[in-house]
């Protein structure tokens, strides 16, 4: 029987960065919490088909699906609160809609009518809107978050979409949540309304009106303010929510569940739900909030300015460090700095290193003698898709004595191309979307770290990358005992790799922070935490 699916659609206003999607997987984690089956969608107005051909400082981290899309870094944290495998069908950006649209008028099938925004346009988001509430054969909810701000010229198309789309499915089965900033004022001691007032203003312009507001503020938001906003904003005191700023993104649903927003989606959409129950995310909250213990854990890349771009690998160690009642303090580490002479001082203090991965020569170096530190002085190393290949050409030049030992991608005449083109990947014209891309299986050898961390023959983990450990020189790779210790089945390539003499080394070729979440953090990240846990004890008096 197919599912009547409850719309909820999230806008923002004023600013860009309020959180909505942390919002969004909020309210998905409060309904999951009462029974209900959740999904999201994020619309994202940037024309770009998707963020995969796009600089980190651009969008910050690409997050890969588990069927290949290259997406928004919210559906990261849509998987990490409402533990779901989000997919292609969950993620919509105006270029692909627009793609779509124009192959259409292409083969004829508007049968020679003017193609227009309203209605070629806002049909094809609307049937995206569609395809998501019916993915994986339907859902109760479907939350939809549209990206940027209302106001934005390039978001005027979903704005248009999701107000048909809540005419057609009529009042009952959709709501409309509008995130809003109350700022204080310190000069005037005292709270502003007026930002959130004209943004909701330009909201009914647009034709939607919200159901509930809720309203980023630095303090509490006592019933006067309350009634205030919803007086000019036209909803009622009660459904102006206050969220007010945390320490940990993970206390979000708690807060919004104690200030009614739970209570308010249920019963706004009519849904029958049972109690919530919030009892492990709380003792979760509670351990990332008062750990026993406390470890450094170095990350060397070059995007380190924006902490975006790492996002997933952060969220990761927040989940790892709950597992071993311990705090990550991460150090974050300019690979460029560690290509300095003496550089070696950077790393000294550290519990653990993660070398993550990255595109572009820049800095590559800096991450090799880091690796190499962390090889010769015994310290916890954990290498990420490009940290793999670091780790593999720092163990070529030093261990096997291949001088000029280097990977294709930045160096095209290396001398020992250790790293190279995966097969069919040579010569490729188009850039997006033509990596290896998505859920592989890898075979895990048994007797190694891997097989123990794991406990299983047989993996399957996301992937991001054109390049690959080049099978010509595995021979001299394991004489001089480098273990292979993850092999993918279907084409032989290396997925893992592990030195046997140090505490803990270990490489990826695939991407484990993507599949990381609260109620399921991920195995490795758990035990390099446990292993640089170790280390901090060892080196504390």
């Amino acid at each position: 029987m197919k599912r009547h699916t409850k719309f909820i659609f999230v806008t923002g206003g004023v600013v860009s960065s309020l959180g909505k999607g942390i919002l969004c997987a909020s309210a998905g984690m409060l309904l999951k919490a009462r029974g209900l089956s959740v999904t999201m969608l994020k619309l994202d107005p940037y024309i770009n088909v998707d963020p995969g051909t796009m600089s980190p400082y651009q969008h910050g981290e690409v997050y890969v699906t588990v069927d290949g899309a290259e997406t928004d870094l919210d559906l990261g944290h849509y998987e990490r609160f409402i533990n779901e495998d989000m997919k292609r069908v969950n993620n919509a950006t105006t270029g692909q809609v627009y793609y779509t649209v124009i192959e259409k008028e292409r083969r004829g099938d508007y049968l020679g009518r003017t193609v227009q925004v309203i209605p070629h346009i806002t049909d094809e988001i609307k049937s995206r809107i569609l395809a998501a509430a019916n993915s994986n054969g339907g859902h109760d909810v479907l939350i939809t978050e549209i990206g940027g701000t209302v106001g934005d010229i390039e978001s005027l198309p979903f704005m248009e979409a999701i107000r048909q789309f809540g005419l057609e499915v009529g009042r009952g089965n959709a709501l409309f949540i509008h995130l809003t900033l109350v700022p204080f004022i310190k000069a005037a001691n005292e709270f502003k309304t007026k930002p959130t007032q004209h943004s909701v203003k330009e909201l009914r312009e647009i034709g939607i009106q919200p159901d509930i507001l809720l309203c980023r503020t630095e303090g509490a938001l006592n019933r006067e303010l309350r009634e205030k906003i919803g007086l000019f904003c036209n909803v009622n005191a009660n459904e102006v929510i206050e969220g007010r700023d945390v320490e940990s993104i993970y206390e979000c649903p708690l807060l919004l569940e104690k200030n009614g927003l739970g209570d308010l989606l249920v019963n706004k959409l009519n849904l029958k739900t049972r109690e919530p129950d919030l009892t492990e995310w709380k003792k979760f909250v509670h351990r990332i909030k008062k750990p026993s213990h406390q470890v450094r854990i170095g990350i060397c890349g070059k995007y380190v300015e924006l902490r975006d771009a790492y996002k997933s690998i952060i969220e990761s160690f927040v989940h790892a460090g709950a597992v071993n009642d311990a705090r990550v303090e991460v150090v974050w580490l300019i690979a460029e700095d560690l290509e300095k002479e003496n550089s070696e001082a950077l790393l000294a203090d550290l519990d653990g290193l993660l070398v993550p991965g990255g595109f572009g020569g820049r800095g590559f170096e800096g991450k090799i003698n880091a690796v190499r530190y962390a090889r010769e002085q015994k310290l916890p190393f954990f290498g990420i898709c490009l940290g793999l290949q670091c780790a593999v050409v720092e163990f070529a030049r030093n261990v096997c004595g291949l001088e000029g030992a280097g990977s294709r991608e930045f160096t095209k005449s290396a001398q020992h191309p250790v790293i190279d083109f995966q097969p069919g990947q040579e010569g490729i014209p188009r850039m997006g979307g033509t990596m290896r891309l998505g859920t592989y299986l890898c075979d895990v050898k048994a007797g190694t770290l891997t097989h123990r961390i794991y406990g299983v023959d047989q993996i399957s983990e996301r992937h991001r990358h054109r390049y690959e450990v080049n099978n010509n020189y595995l021979d001299i790779l394991t004489e001089k005992g480098m273990i292979l210790s993850g092999i993918c089945p279907d084409n032989d390539l290396v997925e893992i790799i592990e030195l046997p003499d140090h505490p803990w080394f270990l490489a990826v070729q695939y991407h484990p922070e993507l599949r990381s979440r609260v109620a399921q953090p991920h195995p490795l990240f758990c035990d390099f935490v446990r292993a640089a846990l170790e280390r901090h004890k060892e080196r504390t008096p």
